[in-house]
């Protein structure tokens, strides 16, 4: 019986311990994604698209509102100005100023480059949703750059609307800063990797002041995206994450 019971605590105790893991990696997810996004948000940015033979940039203003809603307006190039991809709740949208149209975009569509960068309509809209769309397990912790981080392995639910086969994420244990994500495809190889540098504060959070997106097929391309402000706390009016209001953006 002693050697029953003594089993029983055993399997108590480390039934505990994988339960304040899964607690502590799920409230480590949390705080990464609160601090880049918050409650609510507006941000300008840049992002610099670097090919070997050229490259561009683009000069771009978002908004979002927790997970659900968010709107991207660009600003620069002269010939994009006034287009505005906008995600409110399970929808996707973009509007074209050009022919004066705003198109609904399929699932499919996630996947895709968005505006020719190395990120993915996915990445700049988020309609994935780390907390709720994937499983995480907590690795370990590793130095990357300077900073030690946790490293995280997060697999996707099989009904999540999500286009990555995993993701490896090292998020800093100072300031839970999204300090290096790698993205895996079906056969569990890596396809692209994001890296955040120069945190700064902005609004009072220390975030990374750029992102960096690098393609792993190709070498000498990659995406810098670059804040130039970022404020949270942002009240919006009840129509402005709407079809009609992408419109009305300037």
């Amino acid at each position: 019986m002693k050697t029953n019971l003594k089993y029983q605590i055993l399997t108590l105790l480390m039934f505990a311990v994988g339960l304040v893991q899964a607690q502590s990696v799920e409230e480590i997810i949390r705080r990464s994604e609160q601090n880049l996004r918050g409650v609510s948000s507006h941000t300008t940015m840049t992002i610099r698209i670097v090919r070997p033979t050229w490259e561009r940039s683009i000069s771009a203003e978002s908004w979002s509102e927790g997970s659900d809603y968010s709107m991207i307006l660009i600003h620069e190039p002269a010939r994009d100005r006034g287009t505005v991809f906008l995600k409110r709740e399970q929808e996707m949208w973009n509007y074209v100023p050009t022919i004066n149209r705003s198109v609904k975009m399929p699932p499919s569509m996630m996947s895709q480059s968005w505006m020719g960068s190395d990120f993915n309509n996915d990445d700049l809209v988020r309609e994935s949703s780390m907390i709720t769309d994937y499983t995480h397990t907590l690795l370990g912790r590793e130095t990357i750059r300077g900073q030690e981080c946790y490293v995280i392995e997060s697999i996707p639910h099989d009904d999540a609307p999500v286009v990555w086969g995993k993701l490896k994420s090292y998020i800093t244990t100072s300031d839970y800063l999204q300090w290096k994500v790698e993205f895996y495809d079906e056969d569990d190889l890596v396809v692209q990797t994001m890296e955040g540098f120069n945190p700064q504060q902005f609004d009072g959070r220390t975030l990374p002041a750029k992102m960096r997106m690098t393609p792993s097929d190709v070498d000498g391309e990659f995406t810098e995206m670059t804040y130039e402000s970022l404020e949270f706390g942002v009240d919006f009016q009840n129509n402005f994450f709407t079809v009609q209001n992408m419109r009305r953006l300037r």
